[in-house]
């Protein structure tokens, strides 16, 4: 298992995925996309494992002004490369293992994966 948990460390429910891991013994790399953000690469593996879009992936309570001008930007590579340059506007945590993958606080499919 290599499990990756992508979100800032000022998140709560990125926390509760941590503690989750944690709890069982199960190893998993944590990666702040504050400080190091995440490759173009990355976001459409996670894109397909979720079969979403980028607006799925945009956190709708930000008050961020950038997260609200995503959704008038047209077409998804446009919306990508926006979400891209302002990641602390993805849901969080982005919890992936392998070719899988979750948003938000999803216990229910981690168990799965023990």
């Amino acid at each position: 298992m290599n499990i990756q948990i992508y979100g800032t460390a000022k998140i709560f429910d990125t926390k509760k995925a941590q503690r989750f891991f944690k709890e069982r013994g199960i190893k998993f790399q944590f990666i702040d996309l504050a400080k190091f953000g995440m490759s173009k690469g990355e976001l459409r593996s996670i894109r397909t494992a979720l079969k979403c879009s980028v607006e799925e992936l945009i956190d709708e309570k930000s008050k961020a002004q950038e997260a609200t001008l995503i959704k008038y930007l047209a077409g998804e590579e446009a919306k990508e490369e926006k979400l891209l340059e302002h990641q602390t506007l993805f849901k969080m945590p982005i919890v992936r293992n392998g070719k899988q993958a979750t948003v938000g606080d999803r216990p229910d499919i981690w168990k799965t994966w023990e």
